[in-house]
């Protein structure tokens, strides 16, 4: 996988697949959209509140 960073705790990558894919262990669908470095990147989950949900809401900025 091609992991660009960690916002909030949730993986950002360089791929759509990437972010589907990690996803769907935590039963969520969709990705979303950062810009990171001057890069898109990919994060499961339709926005970015449910994909910090999946972790248990774990908001900590390390790696942003």
């Amino acid at each position: 996988m091609s992991l660009l960073t960690n916002i909030d705790g949730v993986p950002l990558f360089s791929t759509i697949q990437e972010a589907l894919d990690w996803g769907a262990p935590y039963g969520i669908t969709g990705y979303h959209t950062h810009i990171f470095q001057g890069q898109i990147g990919y994060m499961g989950g339709a926005n970015h509140a449910q994909a910090t949900d999946a972790l248990g809401g774990v908001t900590n900025n390390t790696n942003y």
